[in-house]
């Protein structure tokens, strides 16, 4: 009897704690309502809880009491919170899931696309890659002509993308317009970009399907972010064997000031390497840049930036028939560019973000002693409100006003006096994105431009689309489509001022493949062009019109891969090209002589540890290219030899502060002819002589020695080469 009476208080301490306990359970679905399993389900602030089953379904007991909440979570997916009222009742929950927009793995859009810079999104090419690509020799341009969908133009070194000339490609630092980007260079030799890849921290190369905020570029938008404040004091010193700079970073509290001078004279280097151009005085010039940075407020931004340059140089061009004959060439050029620009929140869902910059470049030139010249001056303002209406949907909206003026003058000997052309053009644009996800596997972004033309009081609308879907979780494919327009090229506007903007259609589709620092993407797009200009010579006159057209498709293949070989990184790149022009003076639809149907590049990078050296090398490929021929019957068949060219550079660390730089171009000594120039009239065989139109020199040697003074003495230049 006392045993039993024993168990009797055991036995009622279980009873009340079984019937105190509350059980849960219940089911968790997705959006679709398919079962989740591995879903974690627990009483926030508690120990209790259980995960979903292969079916989704759970179940468990608590102690707990009173109202509370049971906090659901899964991996890709939103935290669902749902309240309770824990009394020993039983409680059964249906739960959904809403999928969570996941930046780092969601899909991107990369239709036509390459950026780099933003580590949310896709990464291709970032500034050390630019700055280190042999025979780019740290020129934006030409490390981005390693990339698919460009064209090697050896005689001018600029961006052809696409079948586009090279105007058709726009360069936008922090938003706003770059109207001169490119240095000035003699006849048929290559000119360099403005502005030198360590400046930003982020750039975005499109080739196509661009945002509707970037206007005024047909076939390509170069786009480019400059780096924020700087983290340390230093001073930079170069001595080059084509000059010297010296720049000097200071830093406060909450800004940052950067100022660099540099010189180039080429004389010393014309010396040493034979040239095929006859200068009397080879390339000289003067540069200066500033950047300051100030933040403001908790998260917002001021940058401004500016550069002048003054350069000059002359030659004699030679007679084509009769090389005896010569004329003096000589040009003086003066630039100047300032950026400024201010990103700051409003609020929690708000942002806003504005540019402005200011262009200025003028070419004084002497042909002979008789002077002509162009001068163009052209302000850009922006402003862009951006707001996350939620994680699923961004909208974008804005407005800017591109006003230039332009003008030409040719002196006129015979009649003593100075003739000359002009025009003022006011571009007024908005326009309108949004980009919303559907989910981590769907994406899609529409938008709106629209634009007056003040100078030809014309009205165009735009509209742009991109889709994104993600099947699996690396591989994408991407779909753009837009319509793109421009003003004609200064020369032919200050002809005829009501000429039309010239006109490009956009079609891309894309597969990108991401996985364990490997990319390969291919790319097939259509281009049709509308409103080429086009004309025709009618006695002393020209008459200039819209009615040209044209077309561009093709299919492009890139690989990168800088996992499989350790310290090493390379990329190849394949494009093919189909494209015909009705343009200028074409008598009939032809290919135009800058495009090539093959270009083919091959970079690669391998650090050497135990050297201390980064070594790099660039073979680049191109078809032979179409040119006229005043001998052939046909127009524009005649094909010139195919383009190679190998390319070396390494850097080598004797001290993490002090960098010996070496760079050759075209070590295998190919002899790249970019076309012909003909003689204006026969001889008396009547047959036209001619003229290659060749590289200035073989080979291209640059030697460098970079010296950074700062307190860390493991801060170098390396990045900047």
């Amino acid at each position: 009897m006392k045993q039993r009476y024993s168990l009797t208080p055991l036995l009622l301490v279980l009873v009340t704690v079984a019937f105190g306990q509350t059980k849960i359970s219940g089911i968790v679905k997705d959006q679709k309502g398919e079962p989740l399993p591995g879903a974690n389900i627990v009483i926030k602030d508690s120990y209790d809880g259980a995960s979903s089953d292969a079916n989704g379904s759970f179940t468990f007991t608590s102690d707990e009491k009173g109202d509370r909440f049971i906090v659901i979570t899964s991996v890709g997916y939103k935290t669902h919170e749902e309240a309770v009222h824990l009394d020993g009742k039983a409680i059964e929950l249906a739960v959904q899931l809403k999928e969570e927009i996941n930046v780092l793995e969601a899909v991107v859009i990369s239709a036509g696309s390459f950026t780099a810079g933003d580590e949310k999104r896709r990464t291709i090419l970032k500034a050390v890659d630019i700055a280190t690509t042999a025979g780019a020799t740290a020129d934006i341009a030409g490390a981005l002509n390693t990339l698919p969908g460009t064209q090697k133009v050896g005689e001018s070194g600029r961006l052809f993308v696409r079948g586009g000339d090279s105007n058709e490609t726009r360069t936008f630092i922090d938003g706003v317009a770059v109207l001169n980007a490119y240095g000035t260079a003699a006849p048929n030799t290559p000119s360099r970009g403005r502005f030198l890849p360590f400046m930003f921290k982020g750039t975005s190369f499109s080739t196509g399907g661009y945002s509707a905020e970037y206007g005024q570029a047909l076939s390509s938008a170069l786009i480019l972010n400059s780096k924020d404040k700087a983290e340390m004091n230093q001073t930079d010193i170069g001595f080059l064997s084509v000059g010297g700079d010296v720049a000097h970073t200071h830093v406060w509290d909450k800004a940052s000031w950067t100022g660099k001078v540099q010189y180039t004279n080429i004389t010393p280097y014309f010396h040493v390497i034979n040239q095929r151009v006859d200068w009397t005085a080879p390339p000289v010039s003067i540069e200066g840049s500033t950047a300051y940075r100030q933040q403001v407020g908790k998260d917002g931004l001021f940058k401004f930036f500016g550069n002048f340059n003054h350069s000059n140089f002359a030659l004699y061009n030679h007679g084509i028939a009769d090389p005896s004959m010569k004329q003096l060439f000589d040009l003086t050029n003066d630039y100047r560019y300032g950026n400024a620009s201010l990103k700051q929140s409003l609020n929690d869902k708000w942002s806003v973000r504005g540019g402005f910059s200011y262009n200025y470049n003028q070419n004084a030139l002497k042909l002979d002693g008789s002077p002509r010249g162009e001068k163009e001056e052209g302000t850009h303002t922006k402003v862009v409100f951006e707001n996350s209406v939620s994680d699923k949907v961004e909208l974008k909206v804005g407005g800017e006003l591109l006003s230039r003026n332009y003008i030409t003058s040719i002196f006129d000997g015979e009649a003593n006096l100075t003739r000359s052309r002009s025009f003022t053009e006011t571009i007024t644009s908005t326009f309108a994105e949004a980009e919303a996800y559907a989910s981590n596997h769907l994406v899609a972004r529409a938008g709106l431009r629209a634009e007056y033309n003040s100078l030809n009081q014309q009205t165009g609308v735009d509209p742009r689309l991109s889709i994104a879907f993600k099947p699996k979780d690396k591989g994408q494919f991407s779909f753009a489509y837009g319509q793109f327009r421009q003003s004609a090229k200064n020369p032919y506007v200050s002809e005829n001022n009501m000429l039309k903007s010239e006109k490009a259609e956009h079609f891309i589709l894309n597969y990108q493949f991401i996985n364990n620092n490997r990319t390969f993407r291919i790319e097939t797009y259509y281009k049709k062009y509308n409103d080429l200009v086009k004309f025709q010579y009618q006695g002393l006159d020209t008459l200039f019109n819209n009615n040209g057209s044209g077309y561009a498709k093709g299919v492009e293949v890139f690989w990168r891969d800088n996992q499989t070989l350790r310290n090493v990184d390379y990329w190849i790149s394949y494009s093919y090209l189909d494209t015909k022009r009705d343009y200028l003076n074409y008598p009939v639809s032809a290919v135009p002589t800058f495009a090539s149907t093959h270009n083919f590049s091959f970079v690669y990078k391998h650090f050497i540890t135990p050297l201390k050296s980064q070594v790099g090398i660039t073979y680049s490929y191109s078809s032979p290219r179409t040119y006229f021929n005043p001998n052939s019957p046909s127009f524009q068949t005649d094909k010139t030899p195919s383009y190679q060219d190998l390319s070396a550079n390494i850097s080598y660390l004797p001290k993490n502060w002090l960098i010996v730089y070496v760079s050759a171009t075209n070590l295998l000594s190919h002899n790249n002819i970019f076309g012909y120039q003909y003689n204006a009239t026969p001889g008396s065989d009547g047959v036209y002589a001619r003229r290659a139109v060749q590289q200035p020199a073989q080979h291209f040697l640059f030697f460098g020695i970079f010296i950074t003074i700062s307190k860390n003495k493991s801060v170098n230049q390396l990045p900047n080469l």
